[in-house]
C-alpha cells in the first residue's frame, strides 16, 4: 500500500508540474509580448510629440535685422495719366515744337495743357474775334459776303476791310480787344503794323491758354452763334488739322516768324459724345515749311481723337 501509494503519488504529481510550468512560461511570454507592444505604441505616440516641428514664425531669440539703407523699397512714382504719356509718344515721333491746350465749353473745369509751345503771333485766328466785332457794330446784324470771305476762305483783303470799318487802327484794335475782355481773355490786340507786310492784328500775340478761355465762354454767347456758324464751313483746302473733325467750328493761321520758319496753328470747338471742346494747337516744324505744319497739326488732331472721352467737355451753361 505504501509502495503503490507512493508510486501511485509518484505518477499523480508529476503531470500537474510540468502543466504549470508551461502555463507560467506562456504566461511570461504573453506578458513579456504586451509590455513590448506597450513599448512600442509609447514610443510612437511620445516620439512623434517629441520630434521637433518647424515653426511657422521665427523664434523671438532671434530677432530679424532692420533693412539697410540700401535695401530700403523706395516709394512707388506716380505714373503719368493716359492723355500725358500719349502726348509724349507722339511729341517724340515730330520734329517740331507743338503746343496743345484743350479745356470745356462753358468752364467749369481746368483746361489741359500739354507741349512747350505756349504763344506767338495769332496771324489769322485773330480773325475770330475781328469779324464777331464788325458783326456787333452792325444795324441791324448780319453776315456780310466780307465777313463769310474772312472766316471761311482767310481772306485778307476782306479783313483788311472789316478792319477798316471799325475805325483807325487806335481805335479798332481796342474794339477787337473788347471782344475778348467780354470772355475774360486779357490779351492786348495789336493796332500797329509791326511787320508791315503783314496785318496789324495778326501780329497780336496770343496765347494757347487765352484762346481757349475765349472760345470756351464766346461760344456760348447767342450773338455769337452766326461768326461760329461761319467757321463750320471752312473751305476745303484749309479743313487740316482739327478741320478733318467732321462737324468742327475752327479757325486756322499760319505764316513766317522772323527767322522765314512757318508757324501753323488752330483753334476750334470740337463736338464729342460727352459734349463740346475748346481747343487751340500750334506748330513750329523744325523744316520751317508750312505743309510740315499742317501735317504736324493733323498728328495732334489724331492724338485728340484718340482721347476725346479723357479729355474735357462741356456744354453751355452747365
Amino acid at each position: 500500500m505504501t509502495r503503490t501509494g507512493k508510486s501511485g503519488g509518484r505518477h499523480s504529481l508529476a503531470p500537474r508540474t510540468r502543466l504549470g510550468r508551461n502555463a507560467r512560461r506562456a504566461i511570461a511570454i504573453f506578458v513579456t509580448l504586451v509590455l513590448m507592444s506597450a513599448i512600442v505604441t509609447l514610443s510612437i505616440v511620445f516620439g512623434y510629440n517629441l520630434v521637433p516641428r518647424p515653426s511657422k514664425k521665427p523664434p523671438t531669440s532671434a530677432p530679424v535685422s532692420p533693412a539697410s539703407p540700401a535695401t530700403v523699397a523706395a516709394p512707388p512714382q506716380s505714373a503719368p495719366d493716359d492723355l500725358t504719356a500719349g502726348f509724349n509718344q507722339l511729341k517724340s515721333r515730330l520734329n517740331a515744337k507743338v503746343g496743345v491746350v484743350v479745356g470745356a465749353v462753358g468752364g467749369g473745369q481746368p483746361p489741359k495743357v500739354f507741349g512747350d509751345w505756349t504763344e506767338g503771333p495769332a496771324w489769322s485766328t485773330s480773325k475770330v474775334p475781328l469779324v464777331i466785332a464788325a458783326y456787333r457794330q452792325q444795324n441791324p446784324r448780319q453776315v456780310t459776303d466780307t465777313m463769310r470771305a474772312a472766316i471761311t476762305e482767310s481772306d485778307n483783303a476782306a479783313s483788311e476791310r472789316l478792319w477798316a470799318q471799325l475805325g483807325e487802327p487806335a481805335v479798332a484794335g481796342p474794339k477787337v480787344q473788347q471782344i475778348l475782355q467780354d470772355t475774360g481773355d486779357p490779351t492786348v490786340v495789336e493796332h500797329r503794323k509791326v511787320r508791315p507786310e503783314f496785318t496789324a492784328f495778326g501780329q497780336t500775340i496770343w496765347s494757347l491758354s487765352n484762346q481757349v478761355h475765349f472760345l470756351a465762354s464766346a461760344y456760348c454767347n447767342s450773338e455769337n452763334e452766326p461768326i461760329f456758324a461761319l467757321m463750320g464751313q471752312v473751305v476745303p483746302n484749309q479743313s487740316w488739322g482739327i478741320g478733318a473733325i467732321p462737324g468742327t467750328e475752327f479757325k486756322g493761321g499760319w505764316g513766317p516768324l522772323q527767322s522765314g520758319k512757318y508757324l501753323v496753328r488752330q483753334m476750334g470747338i470740337l463736338t464729342t459724345p460727352t459734349g463740346k471742346i475748346a481747343v487751340a494747337i500750334a506748330a513750329e516744324p523744325a523744316s520751317g515749311q508750312f505743309n510740315d505744319g499742317t501735317k504736324d497739326l493733323g498728328e495732334v488732331t489724331t492724338w485728340l481723337t484718340d482721347h476725346f472721352a479723357a479729355l474735357p467737355a462741356g456744354k453751355c451753361g452747365g
